[in-house]
């Protein structure tokens, strides 16, 4: 997948961080309020090369970021101008700040180190965000995007860094979304087309070298 001259280049340790798109208990855990979408991330693989993924950056010293999407017992300051939104309201379990749905899911590793971003609006982990700034403050120019959903957040995910001028890069393998013959046409006709598209096992060597 692409040239591994140019992506090891893409992947300086020092410019480059690993996002974690909400791989938290109450969308990819065993009580999800998404099962088919968790069903699909733990079936295929792709939590699991999250989480060695995340090891691996941890050892290499590339900063780990987590979008965390979550919303207040009231909803306050939650939209309501999507139906994905007015359908979270009425889910079984929802994700509530300082629940244990808004914790990042095992088996991903978290450190003292890596950041835990937590939004309470919209669907992008980067757009009205902490993610750009703290990431520009540590002199980032590559985000490594991984987790869920392949149909929504990921992708929004994918443009937002790429509008804001750095390189994405995306682990096929690492990523999911429902059904997974969808994820795999998204990545090749529209993420493909703005992003570097490589897999686990590419970065992981790049990163143990």
């Amino acid at each position: 997948m692409g040239d591994p001259d140019r992506l090891a280049a893409q992947l300086d340790p020092a410019t480059t961080a690993l996002l974690t798109v909400e791989c938290q208990r109450g969308v990819v855990g065993p009580d999800s309020a998404l099962p088919e979408l968790a069903e699909q991330v733990r079936e295929s693989g792709a939590l699991d090369r999250v989480a060695r993924l995340v090891a691996a950056a941890h050892a290499a010293d590339v900063q780990v970021v987590h979008a965390i999407a979550e919303r207040r017992p009231d909803g306050r300051g939650s939209g309501r101008n999507a139906r994905l939104f007015r359908a979270a309201e009425k889910l079984p379990v929802r994700q509530l700040s300082g629940s244990s749905a808004v914790q990042v899911a095992d088996p991903v590793p978290v450190t003292d180190a890596d950041l835990v971003v937590r939004r309470l609006h919209g669907l992008s982990p980067l757009a009205g965000t902490d993610v750009d700034p703290l990431l520009r403050n540590l002199g980032i120019r590559t985000v490594v995007i991984t987790g869920v959903s392949a149909n929504v957040a990921v992708p929004n995910a994918v443009f937002d860094a790429v509008n804001l001028g750095y390189t994405a890069v995306v682990p096929a393998d690492a990523i999911a979304g429902v059904p997974a013959s969808y994820t795999a046409e998204m990545v090749r006709h529209t993420l493909a087309l703005v992003a570097t598209v490589t897999d686990t096992s590419a970065l992981l060597a790049a990163w143990t070298e």
